[in-house]
């Protein structure tokens, strides 16, 4: 029998629900508390989880390890900037208005470290690449490493590229628009349609108007590769400007989380999640416990939930390195562009925001309505795939058929998702590829352009 009203949800979503609204009315107080807390308070709760930690597990660095202090500078660097002087760089800061009015912050690096620099804002000459984050991340995640050799755009730099960083609409350094504040709901209202639609092309000409060069090389991780993926497929004039795309972790439709508890729940009604974490940013309470837990507890933290949700065992990262970059891993972003993962997910299908989520009416079991895919073999940009063997993100034989025939993988045995960036030897296996990839995107273009053929 149904019920009016009662029947328009699941016994499951109900529950759900209920721990949503939990959820929110949680997160609220902990706001408040963070707003109100004395800082005695803080270093008080900040003991107590010191001392529980000490008590139930070792310390993870050896007596006077220098790597100690360089974690803590990571650790403690307020943002990009810090970072970057950690070791001798000094970065540019740009503004990108979207054409939906959002202002993104890019980062650059112009120059050798030590390099006489040009005046900022202006050309260079060089060689110019693109490096984007992923999913709930920051420009920060590519220079929070331990060791400067492992550190992909400082590598860059002194190979005599011009270096940019962009950040996402909504994270930490775009927290900006023309139109709406962050306390508006409509401000949070963008998916991966709006990121490869305005972020990514956006930033794109305004570096090469800046640079005056007529394409650049373009490294994502992630979900920063999955922005490529559309904006390349959806925009035939931007493969005109990118003359390579190096996709780190690549993701384009992943088969899920490894909880199948999880899993089953977001697959069977991904709108959950704006019931759960409301309709702005998902998340926000991660700085709070953050700023509560002794470092290297809320490493822990972190490591238990990589476990949980994708059965990543995270070995292949230092613990130094853990410590330095898990400060930096977490920044800003919308519920709506969550649901959109977990709807790619349910249809194992790389495809646009559903928005019609109430579509029901079907015809001998087949629905009337199909959102639009990204047509991903339509990229002609040359692309190269570096993956982790062990990523449970990546299902390479499933990613590779979904692109041109002109794609290259290149399999990291052992590595996992998070590895690719922040592995101990990311200086040996990642790093050639992509200078490799790279050097010959440049020169590809080169080529084409002599030729006549672009």
């Amino acid at each position: 029998m149904h019920i009016p009203f009662l029947g328009r949800l699941l016994l499951p979503e109900y529950g759900a629900l209920i721990f949503g609204l939990l959820l929110l009315v949680f997160e609220a107080v902990a706001r408040i508390v963070t707003m109100l807390l004395p800082q005695t308070v803080e270093q008080w709760l900040y003991q107590k989880t010191r001392s529980a930690f000490h008590a139930f597990a070792r310390s993870p660095y050896k007596a006077n390890d220098p790597l100690k202090v360089r974690a803590e500078q990571i650790r403690t660097a307020k943002d990009f900037d810090e970072l970057c002087a950690i070791y001798g760089y000094t970065p540019e800061e740009h503004l990108v208005q979207t054409k939906d009015g959002y202002l993104l912050v890019v980062h650059r690096l112009p120059c050798r470290k030590g390099e006489v620099k040009a005046r900022p804002g202006t050309p260079t000459g060089k060689p110019v690449v693109y490096l984007h984050h992923g999913l709930l991340m920051c420009s920060e995640i590519w220079v929070c490493l331990t060791d400067e050799e492992r550190c992909i755009p400082f590598v860059l730099a002194e190979a005599g590229y011009d270096v940019w960083l962009g950040n996402n609409r909504g994270n930490k350094y775009s927290r900006k628009s023309v139109h709406h504040t962050p306390a508006d709901t409509a401000f949070w209202r963008f998916s991966m349609d709006e990121f490869c639609m305005h972020d990514i092309p956006d930033t794109i000409s305004y570096i090469l108007d800046t640079t005056q060069q007529p394409s650049l090389g373009y490294v994502g991780f992630s979900q920063g590769t999955a922005q490529a993926f559309a904006a390349l497929s959806v925009l035939p004039q931007l493969n005109q400007k990118v003359n390579v795309f190096v996709a780190v972790a690549p993701a384009m439709s992943p088969p899920g989380l490894s909880n199948r508890i999880v899993d089953a729940l977001m697959k069977a009604s991904p709108s959950l999640m704006f019931l759960l974490f409301g309709r702005r940013s998902i998340l926000s309470s991660t700085t709070f416990w953050q700023s509560m837990l002794y470092p290297p507890l809320f490493c822990m933290v972190i490591d238990r939930g990589l476990k949980f949700l994708f059965d990543w065992q995270c070995l292949n990262i230092a613990p130094a390195q853990k410590m330095a970059a898990y400060a930096h891993l977490y920044s800003f972003t919308s519920t709506k562009s969550v649901v959109h993962w977990f709807q790619i997910m349910r249809r194992a299908v790389f495809q646009l925001y559903d928005d019609d989520v109430a579509a029901t009416v079907r015809l001998y079991g087949q629905s009337f309505y199909h959102p639009a895919k990204f047509p991903t073999q339509n990229i002609a940009t040359p692309i190269v795939l570096l993956y982790g063997t062990h990523d449970s993100l990546v299902d390479i034989k499933v990613m590779k058929a979904a692109l041109p025939d002109h794609t290259v993988a290149i399999g990291i045995p052992a590595y996992e998702h998070v590895d690719m960036i922040w592995g101990k030897d990311v200086d040996k296996l990642i790093i050639p590829h992509v200078l490799e990839a790279l050097d010959g995107g440049r020169k590809g273009r080169k080529m084409a352009i002599t030729n006549g053929t672009t």
